[in-house]
């Protein structure tokens, strides 16, 4: 081994313990900008924010009709798989397209 392959070898591992020992440093000296008011409870807003989003100009106000969709298109589907399911149960084989279900028509 020559005495150039020593000294990138050595380089190469001063680097590395270098490059650790950043990082340990940088990890351990990390400020999240946070005051806890209690263990846990670490919420604050960001500056010019209000303290409360209900009622101020952020407040998303959402349509009670739009939030509600979800829950419909969920009884929907339940409903069709409760016709897939009472057709299977009668017939023996599964269709899923609800309206080749005779009893749906």
């Amino acid at each position: 081994m020559s005495m150039i392959d020593r000294s990138v070898k050595f380089a190469f591992a001063l680097a590395g313990a270098g490059a650790l020992a950043l990082a340990m440093a940088g990890g351990a000296s990390a400020y999240d900008g946070t005051n806890c008011k209690a263990p846990g409870n670490c919420w604050e807003p960001k500056p010019g924010f209000p303290e409360k989003v209900a009622g101020s100009k952020y407040d998303p106000k959402h349509d009670p009709k739009e939030v509600n969709k979800q829950s419909e298109s969920l009884k929907a589907m339940e409903a069709r798989n409760a016709q897939r399911i009472a057709n299977f149960k009668k017939t023996g084989k599964f269709v899923y397209d609800v309206s080749k279900i005779p009893s749906a028509n």
